[in-house]
């Protein structure tokens, strides 16, 4: 194999259901749910839980990813609405936006289904770790800005855009590996490690840490090693993760929430200093040279010689956006319109601030400015690593 990008290792079948605020409404009175129950770190059980907990996303205005007790309860919830079915997985995703520019990948899969193998980019080759077709659903929530929900004593209203993902997926909490995509990754130069976030076993994630290892060992010299956080669902598996794969990680990226989550604090997103100190604090609990930050008004690379990346994050932030307004069927075209939008004010702003901080460690770019109504909000982060790694190559 001679491609040059290298994509692991999770994926998953999505449900993208339709917002409609008159069936939670519905809901709300069928359950007889309250104001007082809401609460983004409900354990969901049910499907009453699982609409209290959207709706607590909702009220925060965040997003986030929780595990659920079956997927049998997305199955019946999703009937509630329309639904696309879509392919999941930050590998699978980015391969797929690579893809329309002319980028081909290896891909190490998960989990294999009629769906997956329909969706992925025909000419990707690649491995699967698990023996068996299975399909294990992802709920994929998404609401707009100003989006509203009224019943009984819950009178809530979104300021801006965002998703929820739940899910029981056994494949990627599990994670199995397939150490024949060491044999697929001889001349890549950029490997992306994604999709470990769903584990919950310390001794699997210790094991799959080995074998990964192991196939690391295929790759050429010079190689970068791109790690998508992805946030966790056991949040101290990800220094786990960053201490036994530091010598080769030569990136780590992650979204606007998971920097707020690893440095315990909400931060003023255009706030220059405070952005700078938390990078100063995320960057002593790992030990990764380069950290990538994407959020909705700019994304920065953190770290010596960051200028080098300017052009990584330009194409990163406009395959995002692109995506953000145009959805999974935009198009060379789509993208190229973007590129030429003027930055939005607030964002470069801010990168003209930060970047005048801390000379060539750090380096800013904003987002294009773009209003939408319907947008879409779920994949941002994958299109955004999409974007990313084809400048690599260069």
């Amino acid at each position: 194999m001679n491609e040059k990008i290298a994509l692991g290792f999770g994926n998953n079948i999505d449900y993208e259901i339709v917002w409609d605020s008159q069936v939670f409404e519905n809901l709300i009175i069928q359950y007889n749910i309250h104001r007082d129950e809401l609460d983004t770190n409900i354990v969901v059980n049910s499907e009453r839980d699982l609409v209290i907990s959207i709706l607590s996303f909702l009220q925060s205005g965040v997003g986030g990813e929780r595990i659920i007790a079956s997927s049998a309860i997305i199955e019946h919830f999703s009937q509630n609405f329309e639904k696309k079915i879509t392919l999941g997985g930050t590998s699978v995703r980015s391969a797929i936006a690579m893809r329309k520019f002319g980028y081909t990948s290896v891909l190490h899969l998960a989990t294999l289904n009629d769906d997956v193998r329909r969706l992925i980019p025909q000419d990707s080759p690649y491995v699967c770790s698990n023996t068996e077709d299975s399909l294990y659903p992802h709920l994929i929530v998404q609401f707009g800005q100003d989006t509203c929900v009224k019943a009984g004593d819950i009178d809530l209203c979104t300021h801006q855009a965002n998703r929820i993902i739940y899910h029981n997926d056994v494949d990627n909490i599990i994670m199995n590996l397939n150490e024949d995509f060491a044999n697929l990754i001889t001349e890549a130069k950029v490997l992306l490690i994604s999709g470990f976030n769903a584990m919950q076993s310390e001794a699997l994630l210790s094991d799959r840490l080995a074998s990964l290892s192991r196939i690391m060992t295929k790759l050429p010299q010079g190689a970068l090693v791109y790690c998508e956080d992805a946030g966790f669902y056991e949040p101290r598996f990800s220094q786990l993760i960053y201490r036994t794969l530091a010598s080769y990680i030569t990136i780590v990226s992650l979204n606007e929430d998971e920097l707020q989550d690893y440095v315990d604090r909400k931060l003023d997103l255009l706030n220059a200093l405070q952005i700078k100190e938390a990078l100063a604090d995320f960057h002593e609990l790992i030990s990764i040279p380069i950290i990538v930050v994407h959020s909705r008004y700019w994304a920065l690379a953190y770290g010596e010689n960051a200028s080098r990346f300017s052009k990584a994050l330009k194409g990163g932030v406009t395959m995002a956006t692109t995506r953000f307004r145009y959805g999974d069927d935009f198009t060379v075209e789509n993208y190229k319109q973007v590129e030429g939008l003027p930055p939005n004010k607030a964002g470069a702003t801010f990168a003209e601030a930060i970047n005048g901080l801390l000379g060539d460690k750090i380096y800013c770019v904003p987002v294009a400015q773009v209003e939408q109504v319907n947008a879409t909000t779920v994949g941002l982060g994958d299109a955004f690593v999409g974007g990313f790694l084809p400048a690599l190559l260069k």
